[in-house]
């Protein structure tokens, strides 16, 4: 009896009259194949079909396996699957286990879901964006359309909380499931060695606990397939038991390698399996009595600079890690190994992040606008997509004509929709079928989605020999595919011409137009379009090319290794991006002088550069805009007066806002503008300071210019007729420095501006040094006059100080001797 099993008279009285529920069950309590065999007789369920999405292929077809083994039937009669490249169906079947790609293209293209009656989501915590766009579409279907239709949402390790505050009326079923004890043992990392080497000293040492008489199995945990194959070889060096087995286990491996791992042990023959986070959930190995955790686990992440979805190594989440830890007590007590300390494992985060907050989301955009939505506003997610990678996925669609300008999509974003891969590959697909190359197009298309394809050459031409010369069966699979897809390309086009020279080449530069790389440096450095720098090794068959359009890449800070490429020539450029080359003229200043240059590229791809024997003057004026604002307009021959005029225009803008602005920020701002004309056919930077200061003054309207001498004169008239220099940038506002004698007779404060502001005077002694600082100089004369009289007085006794100054004469002089 599966565990699981408890929860079945409840679940299914619920489902006779709701139609939405949560299944929360640890790994081991049978519920990928218990639920949908226990659900297949219910009368809701009369004369349709249960789909259940899987996250894998292998945990597809192995679920379809366990449970047609469950009803002695072969695959493909009441239990089938359909994953890419293989399907096993037939008219008896009512259990299709599906991918979770496979049911989102299939709800797009009948929302109704005719003839399916429930639709189970499996292993939901794991957050695909296929599965949390399916979830959401059949929410929708449940709602608007089919009010018949169950869904179930099961998992061991899901926001249980989340999920049903997302899906109203809901009920959740917890299973406990079959609990055998599990001891967590934590090894710590040694950080000396490398972590194959550190994880492939305990594997060694734990083997040695194996029981052959019970075939056991020893489960480890490592990231991909690199790290997989490096533990087993030193594995291997460090020597286990001659009858224990070592099997690998990831997603690239063929189905019948893979099936092989899964099978049950050999009498005397305990396993040690190392595998990828493929083996967390959904599948069943046999007899596992430990697992060690190296606690990496390699996830999928979208870098929207580089335009590439690369995967990343991480630390495991918390969810993750007791998915792993539970496989030891699926069927008996085990021990968990952890290549990490307690204190570390508090740290781990709750989940890791799902996939619709970190991958392209072009295929999410497209899809909703199949489904007649713009964006994901009222669809059930958990999650909602980010805005920005939104915008950068419908900016990629009309890029390649799937959708319009207005966002709309387009017949070809349709015919894009019906082929199944990623739009930058469907889009490459049509194209090649329209010139007659949809086989081409298909074997590339292939190879760009399938791992491992043809070995690893980064030249297509030798990847695509090596394609053509694999007999393996899973290369064998893999062109069936193509052919598939092929057939439905041509289905969906009229070929309008034929190209056969290189036109694999042709159709990788169409897919990634913005990694067209040209050369650059010495042999093996390129830059591509998008601005990355990008390389192979200089005796790859790639690094003397000119142009290579660029369809893999990975890893590095500043630049990327090209893992997939080929060559493209200059007619081939032409030919591809005729319309899409940008011609313009370009300054350059690395000779300490500016020089123009014609240039025709694509994106930061110069195709060619010629010298020009003039400049333009727009061109030179905006390339000098741009380094006066980058140094700031000490660039510029401003003059004394100018600065002054500046400030005296200043000075009244604070008081009316109606004068123009000519501070630093407006006038760096719009140097074009202001500058421009008196700069036409030479250069600004030559400009005389006449020049320039008539440039600043033309900014100012003609009536309030004349008005500025009024209301801010460059100087001040003093009563003996002399001018002194009016200071309209000095602390506390204008500012007159003048002899105090020269303002005797003064009974008036002077002022400027709109708003009559006082200007501040400085008196300074005969010998020009201050003796006070005033704003209303008829309150000086009646107060502190008489004390700073006397002190000037008995050091300057040749000179005036009467008693009343605002009835003495201004004078500049002294008195004359002998007086």
């Amino acid at each position: 009896m599966l565990p699981v099993e408890e929860i079945f008279p409840d679940l299914k009285a619920f489902l006779g009259d709701k139609t939405t529920a949560v299944i929360i069950a640890p790994p081991g309590a049978g519920k990928t194949t218990g639920v949908p065999l226990a659900l297949l007789n219910e009368p809701w369920l009369q004369g349709q079909s249960i789909v259940l999405l899987e996250p894998r292929r292998l945990a597809a077809r192995a679920a379809a396996a366990r449970m047609a083994e469950t009803l002695k039937e072969p695959v493909g009669q009441t239990v089938g699957f359909r994953v890419r490249g293989e399907s096993k169906m037939s008219a008896r079947t009512r259990i299709e286990v599906v991918t979770e790609g496979i049911f989102s293209r299939r709800i797009l293209d009948d929302p109704g879901l005719d003839g399916v009656g429930c639709v189970i989501f499996d292993e939901f915590h794991e957050r695909s964006l296929d599965a949390d766009l399916g979830l959401a579409f059949a929410r929708d279907s449940q709602t608007l359309l089919r009010e018949d239709l169950r869904l179930l949402i099961m998992s061991a390790t899901l926001d249980g909380e989340r999920i049903l505050d997302l899906l109203p009326g809901a009920r959740s079923f917890q299973s406990l499931g079959r609990t055998f004890p599990i001891t967590t043992h934590y090894l710590g990392r040694d950080q000396a060695r490398m972590m194959e080497a550190d994880l492939a000293k305990h594997v060694a040492r734990l083997s040695q606990k194996l029981r052959p008489e019970k075939a056991e199995t020893l489960l480890v945990f490592l990231p991909g397939q690199g790290e997989i194959h490096r533990v087993a070889r030193f594995i291997e060096e460090a020597g286990v038991a001659p009858e224990i087995e070592i099997h690998k286990l990831f997603g690239a491996m063929d189905f019948r390698d893979q099936a092989r791992v899964l099978g049950r042990n050999a009498a005397g023959h305990p396993k040690i399996v190392l595998a990828s986070a493929i083996a967390e959930t959904s599948l069943t190995l046999d007899k596992v009595s430990m697992v060690v955790d190296c606690g990496l686990s390699r996830l999928g992440r979208f870098d929207p600079a580089r335009g590439v979805t690369r995967f990343v190594t991480e630390r495991v989440s918390k969810a993750s890690a007791d998915q792993r830890r539970g496989r030891a007590g699926r069927t008996q007590a085990g021990d968990a190994y952890r290549l990490w300390d307690e204190e570390q494992d508090r740290s781990l985060i709750p989940f890791a992040k799902p996939e619709i907050l970190e991958t392209d989301l072009s295929q999410l955009a497209l899809s909703l606008r199949l489904w007649g939505a713009k964006s994901t506003e009222g669809l059930t997610l958990l999650d909602h997509p980010p805005k920005p990678a939104m915008a950068e996925a419908v900016k990629l669609l009309q890029a390649l004509g799937g959708l319009d300008g207005q966002g709309e999509i387009t017949p070809h974003g349709r015919r894009m929709a019906q082929l199944p891969m990623a739009p930058r590959l469907a889009n490459m697909l049509l194209k090649a079928a329209e010139n007659g190359a949809a086989e081409a197009g298909a074997n590339l298309a292939v190879l760009l989605s399938e791992n491992g394809l043809g070995g690893k050459a980064t030249d297509l031409d030798l990847r695509l020999e090596g394609l053509a010369r694999d007999r393996t069966p899973k290369v064998v699979q893999a062109r069936q595919l193509a052919q598939g897809w092929a057939r439905q390309a041509q289905a969906l086009v009229q070929p309008n011409q034929k190209l056969t020279r290189q036109i694999s080449h042709l159709l990788l530069a169409e897919a990634f137009p913005e990694r067209i790389a040209k050369a650059r440096g010495k042999p093996g450095e390129f830059l591509m379009a998008n601005g990355r720098g990008v390389y192979v090794d200089e005796h790859d068959p790639l690094a003397r090319q000119t142009y290579v359009a660029v369809g893999d890449i990975g890893g590095g800070k500043d630049r990327d290794r090209i893992l997939l490429g080929a060559g493209l020539t200059e007619q081939d450029m032409l030919t591809l991006f005729g319309d899409r080359l940008e011609r313009t003229t370009v300054l350059d200043k690395a000779s300490g002088r500016f020089r123009a240059f014609d240039q025709t590229r694509l994106g930061a791809v110069i195709m060619s550069s010629r010298p020009l024997d003039k400049i333009p003057s727009e061109l030179l004026l905006h390339a000098e805009a741009q380094e006066i604002q980058a140094k700031g307009l000490k660039a510029l021959n401003l003059s004394e007066g100018a600065q002054a005029f500046r400030a005296r225009v200043g000075f009244v803008r604070k008081q009316d806002e109606s004068w123009p602005d000519l501070s630093d920020d407006a006038l760096l701002a719009s140097l074009e503008t202001w500058l421009g004309p008196y700069a036409a056919g030479k250069s600004m930077l030559s400009l005389s300071s006449q020049q320039t200061y008539d440039a600043l003054k033309a900014i100012v309207p003609h009536e309030q210019l004349r008005s500025l001498d009024k209301l801010a004169p460059e100087s001040l008239r003093m009563p003996t007729g002399s001018n002194m220099w009016i200071d309209y940038e000095a602390e506390g506002g204008p500012r007159v420095e003048v002899r105090v004698q020269e303002l005797y007779g003064t009974t008036v404060h002077p002022t400027v501006g709109p708003q009559k502001t006082p200007i501040t005077l400085a008196l300074l002694s005969p010998a020009h040094r201050p003796i006070q600082i005033t704003r209303d100089l008829p309150a000086f004369w009646n107060g502190s006059w008489s004390e700073v009289r006397s002190d000037m007085k008995g050091r300057y006794p040749r000179h005036v100080w009467p008693e009343n100054p605002r009835e003495a004469d201004p004078t500049t002089r002294a008195k004359p001797r002998g007086t």
